[in-house]
């Protein structure tokens, strides 16, 4: 079989690059074997500001300039929901914080998307007396709706192989790929924390991060938006919520914890006044870089190989971003933003 690329990973950053080369006209295969959870368990928020420090998310209008076209577009190839557009509010410890969001609405970055509003709390369920900030623009995406229905769409079509990646039966040529009985171009390698056990893209820094979201059902508390205050509280259908999320270093695997969910029942409780019942709890290790910037680029000895990892926490809208700058690399000679080129760690 001969394609012009294998992709090693289908995660968000995979598909991201798929569709980037579905839209080029270019052939590709797929290799995932379920081992990565870091997609399949985000709460898939865009939101373009860093709500801890008010600040703007890095390239944030670039980013949903490229990612939310492509969402709508998986919408109606795959004939499912994706984009749910819903408000975020941040909710105001004190009197500080709301002059804080005033300043921060001043600046030009962050102008179309702070409203200048305060907006009252008038939820029982929940305790908020200064009130809360809106963001505008967000939504979220479902990841695992995606992730499903697109791996669904490329088995029908003989496109993915649901196995490990043997590294050692990976050869390289000048201008070819070779594995098993697959000659390829090039070869992208997708494959979030699994990078770990990749010889040729391991000694990227590229630094583990567990994280934790439980589903709660709270049918006595009603709201509409995302809540950000201490946890991320993500409204879903039928008085379902995501409450998220953990981050943990040591603990490595996909395993869900006590630990983790009490961690956030009891930020939950701070905030939250009405009765509710976890019914889902689900972990996965993100792909997260010391400098908050994914790493992109190609390898230092084989040209025809390009690693595409570290989508951090805002995978859903930057892995899009990334995925067409790695693809203009490749095929239209187009330098890589010197944020995320792998580059900047050489050996």
């Amino acid at each position: 079989m001969k394609v012009d690329y294998i992709v090693v990973g289908i995660g968000i950053g995979g598909i991201s690059f798929c569709e980037q080369l579905k839209a080029n006209n270019k052939t590709f295969v797929v290799f995932d074997d379920k081992s990565q959870k870091s997609s399949t368990v985000a709460g898939g928020l865009y939101n373009p500001v860093v709500l801890k420090r008010f600040t703007s998310v890095w390239k944030s209008k670039e980013q949903l300039e490229i990612a939310l076209p492509l969402y709508k577009k998986l919408e109606k190839a795959l004939n499912v929901k994706l984009d749910y557009k819903i408000p975020v509010y941040r909710k105001f410890a004190s009197l500080e914080e709301q002059n804080d969001w005033f300043m921060a609405s001043d600046k030009s970055l962050l102008s179309d998307y702070l409203s200048t509003d305060i907006i009252k709390n008038n939820n029982n369920a929940i305790d908020a007396s200064f009130g809360f900030g809106k963001v505008m623009h967000t939504g979220r995406i479902d990841v695992k709706t995606m992730i499903d229905a697109y791996k669904a769409d490329l088995l029908e079509k003989e496109l993915l192989f649901e196995e490990p990646f043997d590294y050692d039966k990976l050869k390289t040529e000048a201008k070819s790929i070779h594995y098993k009985n697959i000659i390829s171009t090039n070869i992208i390698f997708a494959e979030g924390y699994g990078i770990k056990d990749n010889p040729y893209f391991n000694y990227l820094p590229l630094i583990p991060a567990k994280g934790e979201l439980v589903t709660i059902h709270a049918p006595d508390l009603k709201i509409y938006y995302v809540l950000k205050a201490g946890v991320f509280l993500i409204p879903l259908d039928n008085d379902l919520y995501i409450v998220g999320a953990t981050y943990e270093w040591k603990d490595l695997s996909n395993k869900i914890t006590v630990k983790a969910k009490d961690e956030l029942l009891k930020k939950l409780e701070k905030f939250i006044k009405s009765p509710f019942k976890v019914v889902n709890q689900v972990a996965g290790v993100r792909p997260t870089v010391k400098d908050r910037r994914p790493l992109v680029g190609q390898h230092s000895t084989c040209k025809n190989m390009y690693v595409l990892n570290g989508l951090g926490t805002r995978g859903v809208m930057i892995g899009p971003y990334v995925a067409n700058q790695l693809f203009n690399f490749i095929e239209n000679n187009m330098p890589l933003d010197k944020e995320i080129d792998i580059i900047r760690f050489k050996f």
